[in-house]
């Protein structure tokens, strides 16, 4: 039996495939811990998941507009990175793995300044900055595309995007959302915390685009997860449509079972997820993601012809008509299928196999 810490947290996009590559490794007998920001969400998950948990400060590296990283905030990275290493001195794990973002950083630097074996994963095309950071001393990252800018090819092994390789009966996810078994469901997502922008304008677009409630090839009903601090200020403009289901927070994978069509962002995570379900995503890009990778991400996706994309900027004009374009039965078959051919089904498994292989490693 093996000890293995994963360092993540800050985003879904980055707890998500630790949880998968979690519960793989539970799977096989071996003993995990999640580490990440003390009160961040990744603690909530986990608590969810049932997984162990230890919590330590972290500072984002995010920088101000001169340039600067806030020195408050490097602070706080720095403790981090203490809490972290007395934590690890006392637990020795056989390896740590980094899944990038700012809550992952204190871990993934105090196992290195320990000596002890690092793997990271990278979702996404460009080696992000807290990678950087980590990179040249971890054994190997674990990567979600075959070609990753600012990685050494030789460093980077491709084993997908995990996601929780885990479906439900339609039926019984229907009844625990408590939607309709009678309509076709449309999800909307937003990303792990939600998009005001997406928030504040889909409402009233599904709102003309259904009237009552139907579509011209039959009901439909909106699973609307809205993020936990958007709640409150999206579920009272719906009040009116008993159709119109909005949550603050949704379990993915029932959501995903029950998705017939699904409005997202375009992170990784999240395409990964709807390619593994077989669910056809209207994406609608964040404008501001680093070098506006979430539209290359989600042409990408359309260039296989598992989704279309919809800018933000032009969401009131062309999402209506998008989405029924999509719901026709010839659509969401066609759909669904290039989106299963792109399936990550097995990434989790890949990325629990690279982790192994370099446990009790010690970095020189």
């Amino acid at each position: 039996m093996t000890f293995v810490v994963l360092s993540t947290g800050g985003t879904g996009g980055h707890i998500y495939p630790a949880v998968a590559t979690a519960h793989e490794l539970v799977r096989r007998g071996h003993t995990v811990t999640l580490l990440g920001q003390q009160g961040g969400m990744e603690q909530r998950i986990a608590s969810e998941q049932h997984l162990a948990f230890f919590g330590v400060q972290a500072g984002k590296l995010a920088r101000s507009g001169q340039g600067r990283a806030d020195p408050r905030e490097l602070l706080r990275a720095g403790r981090g990175v203490l809490e972290a290493r007395r934590y690890l001195a006392g637990k020795r794990p056989a390896v740590v793995v980094g899944y990038g973002g700012f809550a992952s950083l204190p871990g993934v630097l105090a196992a290195q300044s320990l000596g002890l074996a690092t793997v990271l994963h990278e979702q996404n095309a460009r080696l992000g900055l807290t990678q950087r950071l980590a990179a040249g001393r971890a054994k190997a990252v674990g990567t979600a595309y075959p070609v990753v800018a600012g990685l050494p090819p030789a460093k980077g092994v491709l084993v997908g995007m995990p996601v929780r390789e885990e479906r439900l009966e339609r039926g019984a996810a229907l009844a625990g959302l408590g939607l309709d078994a009678g309509r076709m469901t449309i999800l909307v997502m937003g990303g792990s915390q939600g998009s005001l922008a997406m928030n504040n304008a889909l409402p009233d677009i599904l709102r003309a685009t259904f009237p009552a409630g139907h579509s011209p090839y039959g009901p439909v009903q909106v699973l609307h997860a809205t993020g936990p601090r958007w709640i409150e200020q999206t579920a009272p403009v719906v009040a009116d449509l008993p159709w119109y289901h909005p949550v603050g927070y949704v379990d993915a994978v029932a959501a995903w079972s029950v998705a017939d069509l699904a409005i997202t962002r375009a992170g990784t995570g999240t395409l990964a997820e709807a390619a593994f379900h077989g669910v056809p995503d209207i994406m609608v890009p964040l404008p501001q993601s680093a070098e506006n990778h979430q539209l290359f991400n989600a042409r990408a996706v359309q260039a296989t012809g598992a989704g279309q994309v919809v800018e933000q900027s032009v969401l009131s004009a062309q999402l209506g008509a998008a989405v029924l374009e999509c719901l026709t039965e010839k659509s969401r078959r066609a759909m669904q299928a290039a989106a299963l051919a792109r399936s990550p089904a097995g990434a989790a498994g890949r990325l629990a196999d690279l982790v192994l292989a370099h446990a009790g490693a010690q970095t020189v």
